[in-house]
């Protein structure tokens, strides 16, 4: 049985990892993508622009949302999404650190 070992990590790479995680699939990439084209709270149009049945479409936005990268409300049947800037910013400033600290220019 395999043991999971993240916690042997620092919280850095932890949260670098669950971002980057979060945005491991193209539908991701799609809703952030039209989320960020609308710049306002999106309510129920994502499903009409995305080729995904609704609860697929609920899925990603589920992910994206544990994950912090969107933040939302739900009342009843209806559910509203926005990018959320802060994460979003944390991500860019955590991005820029990995690849500084890991392009040397050299390669064997």
């Amino acid at each position: 049985m395999a043991v999971h070992k993240k916690e042997e990590f620092g919280q850095q790479e932890q949260e670098l990892a669950a971002l980057a995680k979060a945005l491991a699939h193209p539908a991701r990439i799609a809703i952030l993508k039209e989320l960020a084209k609308r710049q306002s709270c999106v309510c129920g149009e994502i499903v009409e622009v995305l080729p995904l049945a609704q609860s697929t479409v609920s899925q990603h936005l589920k992910e994206l949302l544990n994950a912090g990268l969107i933040q939302g409300t739900v009342d009843g049947a209806k559910s509203c999404y926005c990018i959320n800037a802060a994460t979003f910013k944390r991500f860019e400033l955590a991005l820029t650190h990995f690849f500084s600290v890991t392009s040397s220019g050299q390669c064997c």
